[in-house]
């Protein structure tokens, strides 16, 4: 056995681990499981299923990754969980594989899953989201590049979430969330723009002003989706990023999206 895989921890025959993976004390790795080079998998955590990691991720302590679906219709077969490179699962945390067979729930690349975390079945998250301490989503939501979810707030079933929008701490999140705002409360309600997510996520002025321009348009005019939608579309600069991914994601909502506050 590797001198990086401590001599008390489990890995069941058929697992595939690069050569310069490290697993630490009691921790548990299953058959069906693929380790990319540089991954790190501290004492006590569990991999499990049919499940994929791509390079330098690190699974702290006490982690439960790629468990079965706690979904009741789950009737067998192989669901997956596919993961990117360079992710943090911080200790505690849950991941848990599809429900239909051939299934997976996906994450991206660099995103940092606080403590007690919890992503359901078929989810599918993007690229540098921050889910802080015990953040929650339910089956089947999206979220996209550069979400931050503060502690505790939960996201129900079918939900997607805009990138580089920000969630509030301990908010209820029952519809889709544009892409570029904040949304807080319980029930969640649109609080304003993201200024500070989207410069440091290198918005220039102009599409910072944009994301204030968009904000007013959908909730401070009081526009119902569609009617936004048509006034975006009709805008000169429609065609340019932000305005276009905001058209997108209203164009493809099906739960409504977050109202705005009162």
């Amino acid at each position: 056995m590797s001198d990086r895989i401590h001599p008390t921890a489990i890995i069941e025959e058929g697992a595939r681990l690069h050569e310069t993976v490290t697993v630490g004390p009691y921790a548990f790795v299953g058959a069906k499981v693929t380790l990319g080079a540089r991954c790190e998998v501290g004492h006590h955590a569990s991999i499990m299923g049919a499940t994929t990691m791509g390079v330098g991720n690190r699974i702290f302590p006490y982690a439960a990754v790629g468990f079965p679906t706690q979904d009741l219709k789950f009737k067998g077969g192989e669901p997956r969980l596919e993961v990117g490179e360079n992710n943090v699962f911080r200790e505690f945390c849950t991941v848990h594989t599809a429900t239909e067979a051939e299934q997976a729930t996906i994450i991206g690349n660099e995103n940092h899953l606080l403590a007690y975390i919890h992503i359901a079945h078929d989810c599918i998250l993007g690229n540098r989201i921050i889910m802080s301490n015990n953040a929650t989503l339910a089956g089947h939501v999206t979220v996209e590049d550069g979400v931050v979810m503060g502690g505790y707030a939960g996201v129900h079933q079918f939900v997607r979430v805009g990138r580089l929008s920000m969630l509030g701490g301990m908010s209820k999140i029952t519809q889709d969330v544009p892409p570029f705002f904040i949304a807080d409360g319980n029930p969640a309600a649109m609080r304003a723009v993201n200024t500070v997510g989207l410069e440091r996520n290198g918005f220039t002025k102009e599409q910072v002003d944009a994301a204030r321009k968009m904000y007013r348009i959908i909730y401070r005019e009081k526009r119902n989706r569609r009617q936004a939608i048509e006034y975006l579309r009709d805008l000169p600069e429609a065609g340019e990023n932000p305005y276009a991914a905001m058209i997108t994601f209203l164009e493809k909502v099906q739960r409504g999206i977050v109202p705005g506050s009162s």
